[in-house]
């Protein structure tokens, strides 16, 4: 009787033990979904601010452009080296100065007297962005089982697609009862449940011996910060037009990078081992993210053109119409997530580029034979694709990653997201300049509009093609690993 009774506390125990662990898990990956959503917040709300900033500091276009090109610069010349930082300081502890930089950065907007000042939080606003993401799915390793991986990740997939759909939304609003303040200002309650979450229930760090602590790389750190720095500006700057200083910024990205290279070859403990893109399955999972994210940006560079001159929509349908992706995008996340747990990764990642593919050639096709219902129709096969082709591809890269290179990792697939989204505003925005034959686009008719989406997203199509024969690719060398291994 006595050993029953023990028997039963003994099993009440482990339960309740269990059920506090899943709590626990859940409540951190709400810590971790909170930062996702406000540094991809933070990304897409100033845009709708700038008519009103513009006015607010009596200053140009260009001058208040820097206000959104100064967080983007932050994030994309940083990430990989706050991820490399992570990995040998501890995660939850840059984490937490991350959140609280961005947060206290947010105040510093809210309340900036100048332009420049505000430039310059705002470049401190994006430091913190670039820590949040980078961390965030190096955490989902540490507090999350292994079989669990794809729906963590298609839940920060969903809270990415939140964010970004929510900024301008929200910032309108903002803007017309408050002020532009508090485009920057909402940030702070958020931030501030972001860290109090973190620090609750993040794991953490594991104190490592001295002698056991990597060094950290501050030359390739520089090198790459400015590497990155200089093919940022050459692809933003001027507007579309390429010039003379977009040329001389893109040499200097080429001999920084070569730079790059021959540090980490040498040092002791470099920023990047370079060894590790001899890993068929990494080099290719990042070239995949480079192209897919190019093909993303250009339905956020041709489509407000296309629905406001190729169709004639009105400026408030045209926003409307636009904002179905990110909708869509925020639903379909962790149900893709869950089918990666499912199926797994490298077969979702194959499903996922299929669709896209085929949401691509729809958009070069279907709009110019139904009009704004052939583009929603599209848009509703390519969008879900990429967030499946999203939560596989992270889940494939992170799910076996040394706890060591967790952030490091985590950065480069962030890097290379980055990149794609900067670089495909610029050469798909050139295409579709090109295809469209106007020096103006702005002034150019409905008929070579039209022209110059459907050979904008013939290009995208083939992008995706190439993204999905590198998975192919991947997937059959993975396969050719896995066959030996048996067969001894």
């Amino acid at each position: 009787m006595v050993t029953s009774i023990n028997t039963n506390q003994d099993t009440a125990s482990s339960e309740s033990e269990g059920s506090k662990q899943v709590i626990s898990v859940r409540w951190a990956l709400a810590s971790l979904s909170f930062s996702m959503l406000l540094s991809s917040l933070g990304t897409s709300i100033a845009n709708v601010g700038l008519p009103a900033l513009a006015q607010a500091f009596n200053a140009s276009f260009q001058e208040v452009q820097w206000i959104v090109l100064a967080y983007l610069l932050a994030i994309t010349t940083l990430i990989v080296s706050v991820g490399r930082l992570g990995d040998i300081v501890g995660r939850r502890r840059l984490l937490l100065a991350g959140i609280f930089l961005f947060t206290a950065a947010s105040g510093l907007c809210g309340m900036a007297p100048t332009l420049w000042l505000l430039i310059g939080a705002r470049a401190a606003q994006g430091l913190g962005a670039a820590v949040m993401m980078a961390l965030t799915m190096a955490f989902v390793g540490e507090t999350v089982a292994k079989a669990k991986t794809g729906s963590a990740m298609g839940l920060l997939g969903t809270m990415s697609a939140v964010g970004t759909a929510l900024g301008p939304s929200l910032g309108g609003v903002l803007i017309a009862g408050l002020g532009w303040q508090a485009i920057f200002l909402v940030n702070m309650p958020l931030g501030i449940l972001a860290f109090l979450l973190a620090y609750r229930y993040l794991p953490l760090d594991q104190q490592k011996p001295n002698g056991a602590r990597a060094g950290f790389d501050l030359v390739g750190t520089l090198l790459l910060a400015l590497t990155l720095a200089a093919y940022a500006l050459a692809v933003t700057m001027g507007r579309g037009n390429f010039g003379s200083l977009n040329l001389v910024l893109l040499l200097a990205a080429g001999l920084g990078a070569s730079l790059f290279v021959f540090t980490e070859a040498r040092v002791a403990s470099p920023l990047i081992r370079l060894a590790m893109f001899r890993d068929p399955m990494l080099s290719a999972s990042l070239g995949m993210n480079v192209l897919v994210s190019t093909v993303m940006m250009a339905t956020l560079v041709v489509g407000p053109f296309y629905l406001s001159q190729g169709l004639g929509l009105k400026l408030a349908f045209v926003g409307l119409v636009m904002s179905m992706g990110p909708i869509i995008s925020a639903l379909s996340g962790v149900p893709a997530g869950r089918l990666v747990d499912r199926m797994g990764a490298p077969f979702t990642a194959v499903a996922g580029l299929t669709a896209m593919a085929a949401g691509a050639l729809a958009l070069c096709v279907l709009p110019a034979m139904f009009g704004v219902l052939g583009y929603m129709v599209a848009i509703a096969v390519l969008t879900p694709g990429y967030q499946l082709f999203q939560a596989a591809n992270n889940t494939a890269v992170m799910v076996d990653v040394l706890p060591e290179q967790r952030g490091v990792i985590s950065g480069m697939l962030s890097l290379s997201r980055n990149l794609g989204l900067i670089s495909g505003a610029s050469v798909m925005g050139a295409v579709f300049a090109f295809a469209s034959a106007s020096v103006d686009i702005t002034a150019a008719p409905p008929e070579a509009v039209a022209a110059g989406m459907q050979v904008t997203f013939a290009a995208a199509a083939i992008l995706v093609v190439i993204a999905l024969a590198m998975a192919l690719a991947s997937r059959a060398t993975a396969t050719r690993r896995i066959l030996p291994a048996k067969v001894s």
